[in-house]
């Protein structure tokens, strides 16, 4: 008796446009929470509130930085380099001498390692899609294998 309500219910399933699947764990990469695509305006918009966060004091408000000491990320040649030279710099921080815009600063950033992955992404697709800035997303996945790179 069991086993023809199952037949049923499978029917039914069927009938209703839906695939009745076995029991067990999910096959790897089904997950929708894993499938959906990276939503870059949703991303800039969270990077907006963590700039303010993490690096206007520096940065400013307006990406300008402070002339002579912290460099722009406004309307800048910088923020066009590599996503993983961009996160690199998030991640273990900045020594030595950059040159932004044809200005060189020598100011250490401090590594900002203990944001996830995520607010990384963020911060980065932010500031590379801001003040006149135009760059291709950075997704969490990115950051990721940047960081599994340098550990």
């Amino acid at each position: 008796m069991l086993w023809k309500t199952l037949i049923v219910c499978n029917l039914v399933l069927i009938a209703l446009g839906l695939t009745p699947t076995p029991p067990g764990p999910e096959p790897q990469g089904s997950n929708p929470a894993f499938s959906q695509a990276f939503n870059l305006p949703e991303s800039i918009k969270r990077g907006k509130d963590l700039y303010i966060a993490e690096c206007m004091s520096c940065h400013m408000e307006n990406g300008e930085g402070l002339p002579g000491v912290y460099p722009p990320v406004a309307k800048t040649d910088y923020v066009k380099k590599p996503s993983a030279h961009l996160i690199d710099i998030i991640l273990k921080g900045q020594e030595g001498e950059v040159v932004v815009n044809g200005v060189t600063y020598n100011t250490p950033m401090p590594a900002q390692a203990y944001l996830d992955d995520e607010k990384t992404s963020d911060i980065l697709n932010y500031i590379r899609n801001s003040w006149g800035n135009k760059g291709a997303a950075i997704t969490p996945s990115d950051v990721k294998k940047q960081r599994d790179k340098i550990k």
